[in-house]
């Protein structure tokens, strides 16, 4: 591997700019892109029926691999948990999993992360810089290659942007990778099946109801009221609910589409009957357009404090929303025997290193 930008932070029409720029056909990025999203080459050499100087060229600028794998974990309900290493040595986590509408992969866009949920592994490790639209892309990539080398015809049909990091807080390159991943001509993963979340970037949440990108949005809310959100999760002394709600709204009315909001299920912090309830006073007349979607707490040892909610508290928190007309799920759970909290893997391998 090289320090070279990786060609998968191109888009279709960037690619075709920039050949065009040095001197080449437009066209040729359609078979370049073909070569990269379809037949999934390993290197510009194996580009044997494009024009030899545009190959040349596009090796001296660019690289197809930047990242290697670094630990691989697999569950015995068949999630798959990649620690792949970046050219400059930083690590990130990538997850596989299986549904039964499809295989789900979950991305990471920050390497680290400054959010600081008290409850969160991707936290433990400040953000030390955001990832390239290239390298959250390439994640897809080696997942998929990993599944072309099973042999068994698989591929990538979802989308989850939750890894490591706030999407948000890398909005440039993380609305460049969905342009990437969704271009039909690609891997084309149906924008309705990518979902973005975020810790509540207000302002960000408007950008990205006015963009094109067309996916899904979840809001990781995990408290019903300010003292208990802020307790939990620091960005709401910046963002509260007084500014977050109102950037649903604008969410909401722009673009007519649903959204989830995200509730990790804390022991005897914010499982409650009555904080159920003041959920769904919350969410109040959204309620056409808004899914709550349950999750049960992976412990991390660091974040002792917490612990995850007994089952008969979830199906209670659950059947208090439902009688409340709050559409509501319970997040299916994978890699449980694996570290299965976001950032841990990571976070356990760079203190075995150290």
């Amino acid at each position: 591997m090289n320090n070279k930008a990786s060609i998968y932070g191109l888009t279709l029409d960037q690619l075709a700019a920039w050949l065009e720029e040095r001197g080449h056909k437009k066209s040729r990025a359609a078979q370049v892109w073909d070569y990269l999203y379809r037949k999934r080459v390993a290197g510009f050499p194996e580009m044997t029926d494009v024009n030899q100087d545009c190959v040349q060229l596009l090796s001296d600028h660019f690289a197809i691999e930047t990242m290697s794998e670094y630990v691989k974990q697999e569950s015995v309900d068949g999630t798959i948990k990649f620690l792949f290493k970046l050219q400059d040595g930083n690590l990130i986590e990538t997850v596989l999993m299986r549904h039964k509408f499809g295989l789900s992969v979950c991305v990471t866009t920050q390497v680290g992360c400054n959010i600081g949920c008290s409850f969160c592994a991707s936290g433990l490790l400040k953000k030390s810089r955001d990832l390239l639209s290239g390298e959250i892309v390439e994640q897809i990539m080696k997942v998929q290659l990993h599944l072309d080398k099973a042999g068994k015809g698989e591929r990538v049909s979802h989308i989850v942007v939750m890894g490591i990091g706030e999407p948000f807080d890398n909005f440039e390159n993380m609305a460049n990778f969905i342009r990437v991943v969704k271009d039909h001509k690609g891997l084309a993963i149906g924008p309705r099946h990518i979902t973005v979340s975020t810790s509540g970037l207000a302002d960000k949440i408007v950008e990205f109801a006015d963009s094109d990108l067309g996916v899904n949005l979840a809001i990781s809310l995990h408290a019903p009221n300010n003292e208990l959100r802020t307790r939990i999760m620091k960005i709401n002394r910046a963002i509260p609910l007084e500014k977050l709600m109102p950037a649903i709204d604008y969410y909401l009315n722009k673009t007519n589409r649903r959204i989830t909001l995200e509730y990790i299920l804390l022991k005897d912090v914010n499982d409650r009957k009555e904080h159920a309830l003041e959920l769904a006073e919350l969410i109040g007349t959204r309620r056409d357009l808004v899914n709550v979607n349950l999750i049960p707490y992976n412990p991390v040892d660091e974040h002792s404090q917490y612990q995850r909610s007994e089952q008969a508290s979830i199906l209670a928190f659950y059947d208090t929303l439902k009688k409340q007309d709050v559409s509501v799920s319970v997040r299916l759970e994978h890699g449980t025997d694996i570290d299965a909290a976001c950032g841990q893997l990571r976070s356990k391998q760079i203190k075995k290193a150290q």
